[in-house]
Formats: structure tokens, C-alpha cells, sequence
């Protein structure tokens, strides 16, 4: 029961971090340091881009990168900044299923650790229990030869060996 409402939740998290991103991209423009600030990591971002771009393609990559107009660059930024936000959000969310996760079996083990301990206390028990069995037994076989417990029950081991029946006494 809790493992698809936290599925579910996950999802919706990550549904709703898309109108945030929008909200995000929407006021990121509008205040004027922070413009300022999305306006210079766009022009980076657009350098190295085209750089990257330009050695794949094989071309020279020592011209100079013309910059980005500053409405192209905004709209390049708060578009980062607002993938970036998504992206995140669908990182976070993926962390904490596998540590989630990661516990759950966690937890398994421990319980195939502990049930295999008892396991194996068990066996240790009754490896004991049997080798006290098997002295009791030779001490028993030890009395009934010394007190010649065989002779009342009409058993000689003689006779057996030599195919005799034994007689009652």
C-alpha cells in the first residue's frame, strides 16, 4: 500500500515542478541583477556550446563567437534555469527511491542474517544434543556388558554370531 502512494507521489512531485520551472522562468527576467547574472551564464553557456560544437564539426574553433543578443539570451537562460530546476527536482526524487530502496534491502538482509545465525545456533544445538546421545548410549552398551544386562534378555552375542536361537530361560 505505501510503496504506490510513494510512487505516486514522486510522480506528482515531479509533474508539479514543471509550472514551477515556468513560474521560475517567467520572474527570473524581470528582476535586474539577476538578469543581469542569467545574462552573462547564458553568453558563457553559448560560447561553449559553439565551441564544442564547432571541434565536432571539425571547424576552426579560434574564430571569435559572436554574443547573443540580450532577449535571445534570457530566453536561453531562464530555459536552462528552468530545466535545470525540473531536472533536479526529478534527481531528488530518483535519490530518494534508491536509498529508499537501498534500506528496504537493508532490512532484508539483516532478516537472512539473523534467520541463518538461527540456523546455524540450531544445528550447533543439536549436534550437541546428538553427540550427548551417542555418549549415553556407550555408556549404557558400557553397563550392560559389565553388569551382564545381555544375559536377561536371553541375547549373547556368541549365539547371534554363531546362527543359534536362543533358548528361554
Amino acid at each position: 500500500m505505501v510503496l504506490p502512494l510513494l510512487k505516486l507521489g514522486t510522480l506528482a512531485l515531479k509533474t508539479l515542478s514543471k509550472p514551477i520551472g515556468s513560474r521560475l522562468k517567467q520572474q527570473a527576467g524581470l528582476h535586474p541583477k539577476f538578469r543581469n547574472f542569467i545574462v552573462s551564464m547564458a553568453q558563457a553557456n553559448h560560447r561553449i556550446t559553439t565551441t564544442m560544437q564547432r571541434r565536432l564539426y571539425g571547424h576552426a574553433t579560434n574564430v571569435e563567437i559572436r554574443p547573443l543578443d540580450e532577449e535571445k539570451a534570457v530566453q536561453a537562460a531562464v530555459d536552462l534555469l528552468g530545466e535545470a530546476f525540473v531536472f533536479s527536482v526529478a534527481v531528488a526524487a530518483l535519490s530518494f527511491e534508491v536509498q529508499r530502496s537501498s534500506r528496504s534491502e537493508a532490512k532484508k538482509e539483516e532478516l537472512r542474517r539473523q534467520e541463518l545465525e538461527q540456523m546455524r545456533e540450531r544445528d550447533d544445538s543439536l549436534s550437541r544434543e546428538v553427540e550427548s546421545l551417542k555418549s549415553k548410549i556407550q555408556e549404557l552398551e558400557q553397563l550392560a556388558r559389565g553388569r551382564g544386562l545381555a544375559g536377561v534378555f536371553n541375547f549373547r552375542p556368541s549365539q547371534v554370531e554363531e546362527g543359534k536361537v536362543p533358548t528361554p530361560a
